[in-house]
């Protein structure tokens, strides 16, 4: 038979036992909670130093987005830059063409909600959102078809938000645009 007074002893022992856990894990979340407002605020304060902002509502009207300036252009330095715009529920341009041993910059926004860029078999991934110019570069080695699908959800027609990177040979990326000269459109897999 079990004495009462040890039963009152180990509830004791374990009320206490629980009291100091609960106490370690409200100050542990107090901590989480703290360094997030603290993130937060210091985010606020001082926000990056190399965000590009861009109206979404003057998009198609003026500036580096309207719809001839999208696509790829070779700069003076001989590296490509890539203008895209997303919006519901597609990106534009469709397809995209750049050259091979070339840096390329891709700069794009978003006319409307929060899209994803991400272009298959690399390491090119990131949101664009509405308001800022998403810039990210790199170079390709070799000539190959990727995929780009937005991956953030952006409406019930996102499943279908496609658009491609064709990888080129770099002597044939130069000869259409040299053929394309000073035309208004950029070099796009449509000609």
């Amino acid at each position: 038979m079990s004495n009462p007074l040890d039963n009152h002893a180990s509830a004791e022992v374990a009320a206490r036992v629980e009291r100091r856990w609960a106490t370690l894990m409200v100050a542990f979340v107090s901590l989480l909670v703290a360094v997030v407002v603290f993130t937060g605020l210091h985010w606020a304060m001082m926000p990056p130093s190399r965000v590009e902002l861009v109206n979404p509502e003057t998009l198609h009207v003026s500036g580096e987005f309207v719809e001839s300036n999208l696509g790829s252009a070779v700069e003076t330095d001989g590296s490509v830059t890539v203008r895209i715009l997303a919006q519901q529920y597609s990106f534009t341009p469709q397809c995209i063409v750049v050259p091979t041993n070339t840096p390329i910059t891709f700069r794009a926004t978003s006319a409307d909600v929060v899209h994803g860029f991400l272009v298959t078999d690399t390491n090119l991934n990131s949101m664009v959102e509405p308001g800022y110019i998403s810039t990210f570069r790199t170079t390709f080695d070799k000539p190959a078809d990727h995929l780009m699908p937005c991956h953030e959800y952006c409406g019930t027609g996102h499943q279908g938000m496609w658009a491609h990177v064709k990888v080129i040979d770099k002597d044939a990326f130069m000869q259409m645009a040299n053929q394309a000269g000073n035309s208004a459109r950029r070099l796009s897999c449509v000609k």
